[in-house]
């Protein structure tokens, strides 16, 4: 498993304007259970942070001191995998994903339906967060 830390990073306004190398866009599932953040640039992932949930992952890694078990991430190479992280991608701004809609930002996509939130990277990589279960692929 990778240890991969994440980074806190200002949040950009979502406007109409095209992305940008290093842009940062958060939104959250319509229940506001799951909030989500897309990075591009020179540090790149999709993460999404889940706050009620059944953990479907129970082992922490050894090398994990920081949370571990409610934040799921996929860059731009790599599966998808459980995060060690010391903060949250959760943004009271970010826009409402609505349930059967996709967001997509440089090799990430999103979407949201009502059994939870599906993130994958441009090879088809990434992770489904859901109240019930959570999976990495």
């Amino acid at each position: 498993m990778r240890l991969r830390l994440s980074h806190c990073l200002a949040a950009l306004v979502l406007s109409s304007a095209p992305a940008l190398a290093d842009d940062y866009v958060a939104f959250h599932s319509p229940s506001g259970n799951i909030h989500c953040a897309i990075m591009t640039g020179s540090y790149s992932e999709a993460r999404c942070d889940i706050f009620d949930y059944t953990p479907s992952f129970r082992k922490r890694p050894a090398d994990c001191d920081l949370e571990w078990g409610p934040a799921f991430a996929v860059d731009a190479q790599g599966k998808g995998y459980v995060a060690c992280v010391g903060d949250t991608v959760a943004d009271p701004n970010g826009f409402v994903l609505d349930y059967g809609k996709s967001f997509s930002l440089g090799a990430y996509t999103c979407t949201s339906e009502k059994s939870g939130m599906t993130c994958t990277n441009g090879l088809g990589h990434g992770f489904k967060v859901a109240k019930a279960k959570q999976s990495v692929f």
